[in-house]
């Protein structure tokens, strides 16, 4: 949607505030899930110091797609979950964000 101001000549383009949000969700604990694969999601979790990680859900499941699909938690559930810390392997990694 784009509005116009005539009296001061210039115009100001006012978008959809959804389109622009970026898709992200607060968690108590890393997770994987099956489901959010695909969704662009940002997942901020805030682990027990208090430190605030952000992780590209998507990156970190694809670059482990192999590890995720492997547990019997994973396949089961569909979901995994950690606590306490980012997983090691997600912490090795260069950049998941």
């Amino acid at each position: 949607m784009t509005k116009v101001i005539s009296k001061n000549k210039k115009s100001t383009v006012n978008s959809n505030p959804v389109a622009n949000k970026v898709n992200s969700i607060v968690s108590k604990r890393f997770v994987i899930r099956k489901k959010l694969v695909g969704q662009g999601l940002i997942i901020k979790y805030t682990n027990y110091d208090g430190k605030v990680c952000d992780y590209d859900h998507d990156k970190v499941y694809h670059e482990n797609q192999d590890r995720f699909d492997g547990m019997a938690c994973f396949k089961k559930y569909k979901i995994y979950t950690q606590s306490f810390n980012l997983p090691r392997f997600v912490r090795d990694m260069k950049s998941y964000i």
